[in-house]
């Protein structure tokens, strides 16, 4: 008796569906390192850039000045400034960056699921374990 192929056969390349614009767009702007878990830490309220450096160990004070400006600029975070003195400078989450929490919190569940655990700040990209069958 010959054994039958069941290997699924590969999708042609024309059939494969086209990368969508929009996750296109958004992973270009929220696939930088980062730019998560500063939306996750802003989620309580109102942060200072000192306040935002300490909860983010590892983020160098640049990266996290170019990340605040491009969630600024995209409209994800708001920036505000209070005459002093000292002059203080806060960040908040926009409406829109407010809209994309329950989108995070469901990352963070699966990451917790299915991604190894290789402590904080790690700059290595963790290791994926064997997903769990229910």
């Amino acid at each position: 008796m010959v054994a039958k192929n069941t290997a699924p056969t590969a999708i042609r390349a024309d059939d494969c569906v086209a990368a969508d614009e929009s996750l296109v767009r958004a992973f270009d702007l929220l696939g930088k390192r980062w730019t998560g878990v500063l939306l996750g830490t802003l989620s309580s309220g109102p942060v200072g850039f000192r306040a935002l450096a300490r909860a983010v160990p590892g983020i160098s004070d640049s990266v996290l000045s170019d990340r605040l400006a491009e969630l600024t600029e995209a409209g994800l975070v708001a920036r505000a400034v209070a005459g002093g003195p000292p002059v203080s400078v806060t960040y908040t989450l926009t409406e829109a960056g407010r809209a994309l929490l329950p989108a995070l919190e469901q990352i963070r569940r699966w990451a917790e699921c299915h991604l190894t655990t290789r402590g904080v700040g790690s700059s290595s990209t963790p290791a994926l374990r064997p997903t769990r069958r229910r």
